[in-house]
């Protein structure tokens, strides 16, 4: 990494703005107490709580809602299950896909799942009734990717078609279809006001798309071209951070074309496995990992902060807490379990 680079200041990563995000909302009407401010030396550190069963394949999506109340889950055994988060346990399952579940959303109002699945289908369901609401057809193959726009009207998804689409919520008809990429389309997001859409691919393209004409604004490939498992815009929506099957995560600055901070450590070659940004006062980016283990950087140094261990096969996905130091992560075939890690300011040892 250039290490020239200048600090990305807490400013620059959050977006206060951000209205239409209960989270973001909540963030910024309840700050963290500041009375008593953590020493120098302490640090965050992440202790396992709860072990979540009941999915019998593996887990291939986790998102918190965005009041943090709820963790819902989905996987290849085509169930979606809803999590107490604050106690682990199970609240609902949704059944309806008829193949593996791929991928899941909340709408921003937490009123929503939206799910998508090798069935070729996206659905949307009731959180509060538990029941499915609409079946959207259009995609020609596996679905693969979806998330919502922060007004919750609008839903993104992407697929083995090689294609996103972008769809009417409250009609159930697809309103654009972008001739995306090359190869099948791993994710999709929307910026934090709804004007832009990223997605990415097995081609190793990243794309920034503008929502309301559908035209391709911009396009980053790094240049050995890995195939890039995940993307998602940072808080405030100035940086974009991509997933490659070559062990790398990077934060990418979409508007000069720079990648301005690498975080390495872990291990990922063969499956597509997200990362996400903290939501709290402590700057740190998550990753699951092929060595079984969950990595925490510091943002800003992209240092290792700490590896979590406890599952026994990859990592497949991860979700952290949208007010809360709270991590959650799932993995494959010889684990199948959901873990809550919970983190907690600490002084070390002396």
């Amino acid at each position: 990494m250039d290490q020239s680079i200048p600090e990305i200041n807490d400013h620059e990563m959050q977006d206060g703005t951000q209205t239409n995000s209960a989270a973001a909302t909540q963030n910024a009407a309840s700050p963290i107490p500041s009375a008593t401010p953590p020493k120098p030396d302490e640090k965050l550190c992440f202790s396992p709580k709860y072990i979540l069963s009941g999915h019998t394949k593996p887990v291939a999506s986790l998102k918190f809602s965005p009041d943090g109340s709820t963790l819902a889950s989905c996987g290849a055994d085509k169930l979606i299950k809803l999590w107490d988060a604050n106690t682990g346990e199970i609240l609902r399952t949704l059944e309806g896909h008829e193949e593996g579940i791929s991928d899941i959303a909340w709408s921003f109002d937490g009123e929503f799942l939206a799910s998508v699945s090798d069935d070729k289908t996206v659905r949307i369901w009731d959180f509060g009734l538990g029941t499915q609401v609409r079946c959207l057809l259009g995609h020609t193959s596996f679905v693969f990717c979806v998330n919502y726009n922060p007004n919750s009207n609008l839903l993104v998804s992407g697929g083995f078609d090689e294609t996103v689409r972008v769809w009417d919520v409250g009609r159930g008809k697809t309103l654009k279809v972008l001739p995306a990429h090359s190869d099948p389309v791993t994710s999709v997001a929307f910026n934090h006001d709804g004007t832009l859409i990223v997605s990415c691919a097995m081609d190793g393209l990243i794309r920034i798309w503008d929502t309301d004409s559908g035209q391709c604004l911009k396009t980053l490939v790094d240049d050995d071209n890995p195939i890039c498992s995940h993307v998602k815009f940072s808080p405030n929506s100035r940086f974009v951070l991509v997933s490659t099957q070559d062990s790398t995560i990077r934060l990418w600055n979409y508007h000069t074309s720079r990648c301005v901070k690498t975080y390495v450590g872990h291990t990922n070659r063969t499956y597509c496995i997200p990362a996400c940004f903290s939501s709290t006062k402590e700057k740190y980016i998550v990753s699951g990992s092929e060595d079984h283990k969950v990595y925490v950087w510091n943002l800003q140094t992209c240092q290792l902060m700490q590896v979590l261990e406890g599952h026994r096969d990859t990592i497949l996905t991860i979700d952290t807490h949208p007010t809360k130091d709270i991590i959650a992560s799932a993995a494959m075939e010889k684990d199948l379990t959901i873990r809550l890690w919970f983190g907690e300011m600490t002084q070390p040892i002396e």
